[in-house]
């Protein structure tokens, strides 16, 4: 055989004619019978059968491990052309030196090798090939090595097969795991890149990311999908960027599926697409971009398969192969059918979730506070973020005398049932707060409030998911006073607030903590009181921004090192610091600055316990009031308001007495008698022949709020009056 005709050039790498004698040639002729003669043509016949009749292929190497003969089973062997080779030029293996290695250690002694994986490629087979090999030494009468004896099965197909399997298992392990879209997609891309494709990209239809139900098929033509992942093996991504190339342009881009395209047949009729890709390929005409892009890949199969799930169009994947990777075959359709079917039913759960949690967010916006409420003695700021958890919440509530209640809580959980559960608590707490009850007794009734809403779930059908859920849920709330400057806190299994006084210095504030609100403790709740110099700050948060203690004391630090600084920009400040998982997870901080009410708008007597003191407490009121600037009808009801609460004061109270009136910048009008008793008065419908019992009906016919609140000293009688607009103020 001529240098032309041989398939590598010469005999032998570098050598100018192949050998005259084979090597091994020997091998023909069986050695003598043991008594001396020379060994019959049965030995010929039984070794020509053992290499034609072998159920696998079998190999001989000589010492210097050159083919000496092959079967017909190791397919593309050209037994002329090659033998006297080496075996790693009659075999392109992925590893020759490894493999050279590992036959020399036979050859040596060590041991035969058994069922050894392989992975090259035949001389004149195209593609990729999986080998299982096992050699053996074959020793001469005097154990010297003759040579090697591989017996070599091609396994291609079954390994072709396991790795299907196991890119399957890839996918079932990756894609699920998450009720976020993008990661999803990310993990499904993943899956798939670089085992089973060396360029994967995801599109799903816009709108099912943003939540909504997918189009029933076919897909409307010009619907927009947006990548949602896309991933390339590393020869993929050099060849790209060498050309200056990026396949199918970034993540979260959108486009529309350009007509008589695999593409858009694959979403109109719901079939995956097997498409070989070459430059004559005619539709790449009407797809200049993915032509381009196509070309910037060196992609030469393409597969594409629609994301369905139950007859409704979610998406796209498109898998490609390039450069010297095999081809897809129809096996490998089915692969990326029942991938694609996987990741289908993944992403329609996050979008169900993701559909959830858009309305569960939009509930817990609107259980919130719409707009900031601005408080007699106290500046406030809050932020609130968005995340998985929709049951945190926070509050501003006025109380009579200039007081600020201040609340931040989180029920635990996620979606829509646990945002309704945070609105009803939100609710109860401002209820009680209207009250005018303690921080702790005002918890231990909404410790009732929520034993009872766990009761209502416990009592659902068992068939019902919600009943096996359990509720969990911290609040903390405190009440600042700006005439004592204290701030009065509780809490129930939640962090109890950070304060930093106005130069800078943390101060503690010792609250023991309360069970939470659905568990079963039945400990009662302790408050705790600081008392603040003007200018203080205290922070309100839930418990994911107080993860630790150092997070606690960054938040401080923050606090303290610019107390004077605007609240909204610190809170803000805090925010930027956070970790991931706290902004993904959801939280609220609450800051308040504390301040006092200006003694021009403030005015205290302190009054005897007299007969004579109504009128007196009258003129002292009249003149006040006319001081402020405010009309004559609104004199003339605090007057007879004053009137009617010190003549009950001072008839059924005992000392001291004491009556304020305060004027706040919510164009409202405090009028407060303080006396020493605890006894509450009562509203009372007088009948028409009674001549009392009408005083505090009266009070409530002009009073647009009314009420009592008790304290250590005795009890405090209040009424508040809204001021029509425009109403002078001193």
């Amino acid at each position: 055989m001529s240098d032309a005709e041989s398939p590598d050039g010469p005999g032998r790498a570098g050598s100018g004619t192949p050998p005259a004698t084979p090597a091994g040639a020997g091998y023909r002729t069986p050695p003598a019978t043991p008594d001396g003669g020379p060994a019959g043509a049965p030995d010929d016949a039984l070794l020509d059968a053992l290499f034609t009749q072998s159920a696998v292929g079998l190999v001989v190497l000589d010492p210097q491990l050159r083919l000496v003969r092959a079967n017909s089973l190791v397919e593309g062997v050209e037994i002329r052309a090659y033998t006297g080779r080496r075996f790693r030029e009659v075999f392109r293996l992925d590893d020759p030196d490894a493999s050279e290695q590992l036959l020399k250690r036979v050859l040596a002694g060590e041991g035969p090798v058994r069922d050894h994986l392989v992975r090259g490629r035949l001389r004149r087979v195209p593609g990729d090939r999986d080998f299982l090999v096992s050699a053996y030494r074959l020793d001469g009468p005097g154990g010297a090595p003759l040579g090697l004896l591989a017996a070599v099965v091609d396994v291609t197909e079954r390994e072709r097969a396991r790795g299907r399997e196991a890119t399957l298992a890839a996918v079932r392990d990756a894609v699920g795991g998450s009720l976020d879209v993008a990661t999803t997609c990310r993990a499904f891309v993943d899956a798939l890149v670089p085992g089973f494709a060396d360029l994967a990209v995801i599109e799903v239809v816009d709108e099912v990311l943003r939540g909504a139900d997918p189009p029933v098929r076919p897909l409307p033509p010009d619907t927009p999908l947006r990548r949602a992942a896309s991933g390339r093996c590393d020869t993929v991504r050099a060849e790209e960027q060498e050309q200056g190339g990026d396949r199918g342009g970034p993540v979260g881009g959108t486009r529309r599926l350009p007509p008589r395209t695999p593409y858009a047949l694959a979403v109109g009729d719901l079939r995956p697409r097997l498409v070989p890709l070459t430059p004559e390929t005619p539709w790449l005409d009407a797809d200049p971009g993915g032509a381009r892009v196509i070309a910037e890949s060196g992609a030469h199969s393409l597969i594409v398969v629609p994301l369905t799930l139950r007859g409704a169009v979610l998406g796209l994947v498109s898998l490609y192969r390039c450069g010297a990777a095999e081809a897809f075959d129809e096996d490998d359709v089915s692969l990326a059918d029942s991938a694609a079917t996987r990741a289908a039913l993944a992403i329609d759960n996050a979008r169900r979730f993701e559909r959830e949690h858009v309305i569960a967010s939009t509930v817990q916006r609107r259980l919130l506070p719409q707009t900031d409420r601005a408080q007699a003695a106290v500046e406030t700021a809050h932020v609130l973020l968005p995340g998985r958890d929709s049951g945190c919440w926070f509050d501003t509530i006025a109380l009579s005398g200039a007081r600020t209640a201040l609340v931040v809580g989180g029920v635990a959980g996620q979606g829509l049932q646990t945002a309704i559960a945070m609105g009803q608590l939100r609710t109860v707490i401002q209820a009680l707060a209207a009250l005018d009850l303690e921080p702790e007794e005002v918890f231990a009734r909404l410790r009732a409030t929520a034993a009872r809403l766990a009761e209502e779930r416990a009592a659902l059908p068992v068939g019902d998911a919600l009943q096996s859920e359990p509720l969990t849920a911290s609040c903390v709330y405190g009440v600042y006073d700006p005439f004592s400057r204290t701030c009065t806190v509780a809490r129930a299994g939640h962090p109890a607030p950070l304060v930093v006084g106005p130069d800078g210095t943390a101060l503690p504030l010792d609250v023991p903590e309360g069970p939470s609100l659905f568990s079963d403790d039945t400990a009662p709740f302790a408050p705790g009181t600081v008392t603040l110099d003007e200018g203080s700050i205290l922070a309100f948060c839930t418990a994911e921004l107080l993860p630790d203690e150092p997070a606690g004391r960054r938040i401080t630090h923050l606090l303290a090192e610019q107390p004077g600084r605007d609240l909204q920009h610190l809170s803000d400040e805090i925010v930027y610091g956070l970790p991931d998982h706290v902004r993904s997870a959801g939280a609220a901080l609450l800051l308040a600055r504390t301040g006092t009410v200006s003694e021009h708008l403030v005015a205290t007597w302190d009054l005897a316990q007299d007969p004579t003191t109504p009128a007196t407490a009258r003129v002292l009121a009249r003149d006040r009031l006319h001081g402020w600037g405010l009309d004559e009808d609104t004199v003339d009801a605090t007057e007879l308001i004053v009137s009617e609460l010190v003549t009950n004061a001072v008839r059924y109270g005992t000392p001291p007495l004491r009556l304020r009136l305060l004027l706040d910048r919510d164009a409202t009008l405090t009028c407060e008698v303080h006396d020493g008793s605890t006894a509450s008065p009562h509203l009372r419908h007088a009948r028409t022949v009674d001549e009392g019992g009408r005083g505090l009906f009266i009070v409530s016919m002009l009073a647009a709020h009314w009420g009592t609140r008790h304290g250590p000293g005795g009890k405090v009688l209040w009424t508040e009056q809204e001021l029509a607009d425009g109403e002078t103020r001193g």
